[in-house]
Parts: structure tokens; C-alpha cells; sequence
């Protein structure tokens, strides 16, 4: 099975005054179709650098990219932006919306620019904010919801397009325990759809909910294993958040 990630000793430096600074060391990582990979690691180990690299928001410095066996590491800027609006779904800690665009548009944007027909970007749009509980939003702006709504919207227009890889970066990290038990609640019945998932996270309980943990230090993995369970577990089980 071709995996539909694929990373080759990528590296990743940055120049601070001058000086080379490491944020990414020789990284070779595959996931495969489907999977769900949690990537934890302190502070400034290099997980975010390395999510941003995965969806082209940040160039790196050599080694290879690959997905769905294309070579993409190589592909100017337009053209990654061809590839993200078909392939790459994308949710940040700090949400990204369009401000002048209401909850709808901001989810059903990215499908239509990734060639969907209008019926099937509103249908998805329909069921992804029903799934989110925010049909009730989706007139309003950006501005006029709680920071846990903004959230709920990115993670739906993240996936509106059924991107090859969806790319979460400390998806929760602004969150309250509701609304975090909302967005786990839709990542985990997308995976089990076939979604593929790669998340940054802090949190042990929100990376239980992956099939596969992987462990960053100092810019290189030092832990990539199975997560194992005694039985299947929902958003709701792995989250106590009480």
C-alpha cells in the first residue's frame, strides 16, 4: 500500500541572527491511508514546524515529501496551493476564518474551489455543521461566535473538501472541555470513515484517541508505536473533561 505521507531525512533549520538553529532533524516518517497519528513532543521540539512542512506553509530545508506518491517538496508556492485546495485540510489552534464571510461560506468555500459542484458543497457543508452543532450559525460571521464555535467552523471547513490528509495543529488547544468533546467527537467518526489524521497535541487524553503515537525531541522522533486499547473507545470515553 502506498502510504499517503511519506517524509524522507527532512530537515527543517532556521537562521537566528545569523546563527543556524535545528528545528527539524532528519525525520523519515510514513502514514498510512486511514490512519490516525498523534505527533506530541515539549515545547519547541519541532512539531509544529514539521505539520506546516507536511502541508507545504513552511519550506524545508532538504529531505523529501511525498503524498499520495507524488513528490511534493519541489512544487512552487502556486502550486502547492492547487494541491492543498484538493488534498490538504488544515485546522489551527488559532481558527483562520474569513471575517467577512459568513459560518457557511467559510465551510462550503473549500470544496468549491476544489471543484465540487454547488449541491455537493452545500450538502457537505450541511452535514458537517449539523455534526458540529452550529446549523444554527451559519448565517453568522466569524466575530459574532465564542472562541469553541470558531473552532468547530475551522475543523468543518477542513474537511469539507475530503481532503487526502487532514493536518490538525493543537486542535483543542484553546478549547473547553465541551467544545473539545465536540471536535474530538467528529475527528474520531471521520477517521472511522477513512479520514486520515495527523495532530499535533499536548494532551495524552486528546492523543489517546489515535491509533499511533509519535514522539518528537529536539526536532527528531524519538517514539513511534501503535497506541494500544483494551476495547474500542469513543471521543467521549477517551475525553473526560469534567
Amino acid at each position: 500500500m502506498t502510504p499517503v505521507l511519506k517524509t524522507v531525512n527532512l530537515v527543517k533549520i532556521y537562521s537566528d541572527g545569523g546563527v543556524p538553529v535545528p528545528a527539524v532533524r532528519g525525520v523519515d516518517l510514513e502514514v498510512e491511508p486511514g490512519e490516525f497519528v498523534a505527533v506530541m513532543g515539549p515545547s519547541g521540539s519541532g512539531k509544529s514546524t514539521l505539520v506546516h512542512m507536511l502541508g507545504g506553509l513552511d519550506t524545508r530545508t532538504s529531505g523529501e515529501i511525498w503524498l499520495d506518491g507524488q513528490r511534493v517538496d519541489t512544487l512552487s508556492e502556486s502550486a502547492w496551493a492547487l494541491l492543498r485546495r484538493k488534498k490538504v485540510g488544515f485546522v489551527f489552534q488559532f481558527f483562520n476564518l474569513v471575517a467577512n464571510m459568513t459560518v457557511a461560506d467559510n465551510v462550503e468555500l473549500p470544496a468549491l474551489l476544489g471543484g465540487a459542484s454547488p449541491k455537493v458543497a452545500r450538502e457537505r457543508r450541511e452535514y458537517l455543521l449539523d455534526a458540529l452543532n452550529l446549523t444554527e450559525r451559519a448565517d453568522a460571521a466569524p466575530a459574532q461566535l465564542a472562541g469553541g464555535e470558531q473552532q468547530r467552523v475551522a475543523l468543518a471547513r477542513a474537511l469539507a473538501n475530503r481532503p487526502s490528509v487532514l493536518l490538525a495543529d493543537e486542535p483543542t488547544g484553546n478549547l473547553d472541555s465541551r467544545n473539545t468533546r465536540d471536535v474530538l467527537r467528529l475527528l474520531s467518526e471521520v477517521h472511522k470513515e477513512g479520514q486520515t489524521i495527523i495532530m499535533v497535541t499536548h494532551d495524552a487524553r486528546v492523543a489517546s484517541l489515535a491509533d499511533r503515537l509519535v514522539a518528537l525531541l529536539d526536532g527528531e522522533i524519538v517514539d513511534d508505536g501503535r497506541i494500544a486499547r483494551r476495547r474500542t473507545r469513543t471521543a467521549g470515553e477517551v475525553i473526560d473533561l469534567r
